[in-house]
């Protein structure tokens, strides 16, 4: 098995080592990440400069059953898994699996449309490659150490099966802290930013911005949010598929005047 490893929080932050670490017990791994954060990059691509790339040693506790090979790019995690697959992968054989994360972090509800992380799984899911993006949760004394475990159980019970993985399988996974209590299939909670924008003043009186805030969550059962709190794994599956199929319904009447309104005047 070939696993492409990428994340948006740099090739050297913990998460990412501990997911090459973890993909390492399944086959080859290859990891290609940004040279630097790039934390809500969403799903850019960079298209106005080159892509520049260097090859790295990642330092692993345990060493992978198979081979391991690592590059650091100068771009988004989007540029990373689109330069691996549509760049010196597409001759050498497409990768089984894009694994994303872990990231510091959740990626939960709304969020997931600003992840990098997330993103770095849509672009896999556009090339016809399966892909999960992991984010452990922050909430108390956190561990990447017991991330990688649950990662690795997680894996053992998708490839338990012995079969090819679905080329459509997209999926966000947000990971408690501890001790897990179990695995939630979930949707996406929702969440609003208390304080989003606060505006400063520098030496010179010009106004400058910082864009944040505190996330508060809605109580709601089914949730991912709902589910890690709780001490399970969250797992949602994503689609890219924007569509509202309910408003092609719901709005259909307004389709009508729109398209009475456009016709061609005598």
């Amino acid at each position: 098995m070939r696993i492409l490893v990428t994340n948006d929080d740099g090739i050297f932050a913990e998460g990412i080592l501990h997911l090459a670490q973890a993909a390492g017990r399944f086959g080859d791994v290859l990891v290609v990440a940004p040279d630097r954060e790039q934390s809500a990059t969403s799903h850019s691509l960079t298209l106005h400069r080159p892509l520049r790339m260097r090859k790295e040693t990642l330092q692993l506790e345990r060493p992978p059953v198979g081979d391991l090979v690592a590059y650091a790019v100068d771009g988004t995690p989007t540029d990373c898994v689109n330069l691996a697959v549509q760049g010196f992968l597409k001759n050498d054989g497409l990768p089984d699996l894009v694994l994303s994360g872990i990231n510091y972090g959740p990626n939960m509800g709304d969020d997931v449309t600003y992840s990098g992380t997330v993103s770095a799984t849509f672009e896999a899911s556009l090339h016809g490659l399966p892909g999960i993006a992991f984010s452990q949760f922050l909430d108390g004394d956190y561990s990447f150490a017991e991330a990688e475990d649950m990662v690795v159980r997680f894996l053992e019970q998708l490839f338990a099966e012995g079969e090819t993985l679905p080329k459509d399988l997209l999926l966000n996974v947000n990971l408690p802290v501890g001790h897990c209590r179990g695995v939630r299939m979930t949707r996406l909670g929702k969440r609003f930013y208390e304080q989003t924008v606060t505006e400063k003043k520098d030496p010179k009186g010009r106004s400058y911005f910082w864009i944040g805030g505190t996330p508060v969550w809605e109580a709601d059962e089914g949730t991912d949010h709902h589910a890690v709190e709780a001490g399970y794994i969250s797992v949602t599956p994503l689609h890219l598929d924007l569509t509202d199929y309910q408003g092609l319904e719901h709005y259909a009447p307004l389709g009508q005047r729109l398209d009475a309104g456009m016709q061609p005047q005598d």
